[in-house]
């Protein structure tokens, strides 16, 4: 298909719409690039038929689970039949290999996808991490180049094996390591007291964990099932990692100096000198920060505020109600709700005068600066 043959709005067809992150990109290409998009959920909605959704996409993505992805793609490109060439199809799948060779089976121009991120709250992929395996690209080439302009995503290049391979670490490494945590704390938890009676005693590290651990339970799972059962170079990943702590396990039952000595050498030493001054330093930098921002969470002295006017010059009035009162600040962190508002988490010394606090809180609302949720 000649490149002057590329709708200049061409229509984008998703399947899998009513997916997570189907819905994000059906939101980011009607609303950011001004696109119609239509689609097909298989589990779903299926008021257009697959025929339908090959001949009108122009782009056509498959956002569907990872373990049904690529017989998905086998059977659009089956019935395609070669409708499809001179089109562009994408998929949004956690593993690149498998898909990307579907996609190639098809005539269609094939780049493979993922988001290193669940669904952002953000309008765009700012500051995001999207693998770009681009495997058949001709005539969509300066189209496709708009788009990932558009998400403002960290692009970062990589064949579909390279990606998997890296995945199996990235993903089936974390996301291993937590689940085993979170069996861990089932067990032994109880006779402690439980999760509340644990948590006092938290240290930065402990809290981390916690963190990304809960965000992965309160999750889908059939996610995380995936991504281990997928993924072919899991299998080995995980042997080494379990040799790993069956070594730590064993080290510590064995006791002496000489186990813990064998215990540093592998566990610490190693690892230490494999990762370099420059990046121990950045790590520990970063952990400091994180323990900064946790503490900040915690502190009680706080109030949060929706901003309904989301363009320069509103935190500075924002700012400029506590700088009247002489309230001093003890931290500012931003965030956007699931609908896109904008939230900054202002946190003030708890020595405050506790009625000037109320009046920065009654300024806040009466000037219309925005809406104050949790005051204190």
């Amino acid at each position: 298909m000649p490149a002057t043959l590329v709708p200049q709005k061409p229509v984008i067809g998703i399947v899998g719409s009513a997916g997570a992150f189907g819905r994000w990109f059906k939101r980011f290409f009607e609303q950011r690039m001004g696109l119609t998009v239509i689609g097909r959920d298989p589990n779903g909605d299926a008021t257009l038929s697959t025929l339908d959704l090959i001949e009108r996409a122009d782009v056509l993505i498959f956002s569907a689970p990872i373990r049904a992805t690529a017989a998905l793609i086998g059977e659009y490109a089956a019935l395609a039949a070669g409708r499809e060439r001179g089109k562009l199809w994408l998929d949004l799948t956690s593993i690149k290999a498998a898909p990307v060779a579907a996609m190639l089976r098809s005539q269609a121009e094939v780049v493979g996808l993922h988001p290193m991120t669940a669904p952002p709250k953000t309008p765009t992929l700012k500051s995001r991490v999207l693998v770009v395996c681009e495997a058949r690209l001709d005539a969509w080439r300066a189209w496709f180049a708009q788009f990932l302009a558009a998400t403002e995503a960290d692009c970062v290049r990589a064949q579909p094996e390279q990606h998997d391979r890296i995945m199996a670490t990235v993903q089936g490494m974390t996301h291993a390591t937590h689940m085993a945590q979170a069996a861990t704390l089932h067990d032994l938890a109880p006779a402690l007291g439980g999760l509340d009676a644990i948590h006092p005693f938290r240290t930065v590290g402990y809290e981390l964990d916690g963190v990304v651990t809960r965000r992965m339970l309160a999750g889908n799972p059939a996610i995380y099932e995936d991504i281990q059962f997928e993924n072919p170079h899991i299998g080995a990943m995980l042997e080494r990692l379990a040799a790993h702590i069956d070594f730590l396990r064993d080290r510590v039952r064995e006791g002496g100096d000489p186990a813990r000595a064998a215990m540093r050498e592998r566990l610490l030493a190693e690892p230490r000198g494999f990762h370099g001054g420059e990046s121990l330093a950045e790590g520990n930098y970063g952990f400091e920060r994180l323990g900064y921002l946790l503490a900040d969470l915690a502190s009680p002295a706080h109030i949060s505020v929706f901003l309904p006017l989301d363009r320069p010059g509103s935190l500075r009035a924002l700012l400029q109600v506590f700088e009247e009162l002489a309230i001093n600040l003890d931290s500012i962190h931003s965030s956007r709700t699931p609908d896109g508002e904008l939230h900054f988490r202002i946190g003030y010394d708890p020595a405050s005068d506790p009625e000037k606090v109320k009046a920065a809180v009654a300024a806040i609302g009466g000037r219309g600066i925005g809406r104050v949720l949790a005051p204190h």
